[in-house]
């Protein structure tokens, strides 16, 4: 367990001690200010537009922020790098922060997907980024995670998952902790029901961070639908308690974005979702109905990729698909 260095101000914190690999340094985190810290969670939120592309091509810089619905820009936050990124063959959708306004232009990804790391790591090097964080919302079985490849082709990488996962990675995230990139940061909740790991990532509230915040669901909520949970450890009940205590309890103009969408959808928001969406505004007992009469198929890529993202993504998951 290493403590993570800080330099906090006069501010009263409890620094975050983490799990990491003997392979991993903890040097490049100091230098770029970028810091884990646990505190209690906060009950309200903040965000950004939302950019996507039909196919899982390089976006172009100059593409407009695009929704099926309308939402507001955030005001205040011109230093908020954002980008919604596609893959087309499981629907998953990856997103890009950083924060414009420091020397180093810190950056994370999360959700990557194995097949568009290159396209990930162009457009990061086009915006004058740096990455530190290759982030996972929870073990997917639909896709293998990029963040493997990530940390091969960009050094100083860190992968980050919830230790609730059970995952490989060089930080494990708890519920409250605070991921850093400059001065922006996402607070970990706890989000179990789709798998036992889940996790939410929120942006701050308070001076500088995002406005409206953004809360970035994995697949724990869907665009007026939520993820399956008839596999990986997963609980009609325990998602149902999850959404409606750490994600419909932050403020009604949060940004929602969820890691796939079938139907063309790019964003939604938590007031929206609490009115609409055709799963969770029911009570318990009839949420738990619907999700035990699904019948949905087997997922055709979870024997290849649950065991690939429980290492990080490494593995020869090519020989293995052949």
């Amino acid at each position: 367990m290493i403590p993570l260095p800080l330099s906090l101000g006069s501010s009263s914190t409890i620094i975050n001690r983490f799990s990491i690999s003997s392979t991993t340094s903890t040097s490049i985190i100091p230098m770029l200010s970028l810091r884990f810290i646990r505190t209690s969670l906060l009950l309200s939120p903040n965000l950004l537009p939302s950019c996507s592309s039909s196919s899982p091509t390089l976006l172009p810089l100059s593409c407009k922020f695009r929704s099926t619905m309308s939402y507001s820009t955030p005001a205040s936050s011109s230093n908020l790098v954002f980008r919604q990124l596609f893959e087309k063959e499981s629907s998953t959708y990856t997103y890009l922060l950083a924060d414009a306004s420091h020397p180093d232009k810190p950056a994370l990804l999360i959700d990557p997907v194995d097949k568009m790391v290159d396209r990930d790591i162009s457009l990061i090097q086009e915006l004058g980024l740096k990455l530190i964080y290759a982030m996972n919302t929870h073990v997917h079985a639909d896709h293998v995670t990029g963040t493997g490849l990530l940390k091969k082709k960009v050094p100083g990488v860190k992968s980050v998952i919830s230790t609730a996962s059970g995952s490989k990675a060089d930080l494990h995230v708890e519920p409250g902790d605070k991921i850093y990139i400059g001065d922006f940061f996402l607070e970990v909740r706890a989000t179990p029901g789709h798998t036992s790991g889940c996790v939410t990532y929120v942006t701050g509230e308070g001076s500088g961070q995002p406005q409206p915040r953004m809360a970035f669901t994995g697949d724990a909520l869907l665009i007026r639908g939520c993820g399956r949970t008839d596999f990986q450890g997963g609980s009609s009940q325990q998602l149902y308690n999850s959404v409606h205590s750490q994600i419909f309890t932050l403020p009604k103009d949060t940004l929602l974005y969820p890691a796939h969408d079938y139907r063309g959808f790019t964003v939604t928001t938590v007031g929206e979702e609490m009115q609409y969406n055709p799963r969770l505004t029911k009570d318990e007992d009839t949420f738990k109905s619907i999700m035990e009469n699904l019948k949905l198929a087997y997922p055709k890529m979870i024997d290849i990729a649950v065991p690939a993202n429980m290492v990080c993504g490494l593995q020869d998951v090519e020989a293995k698909a052949s």
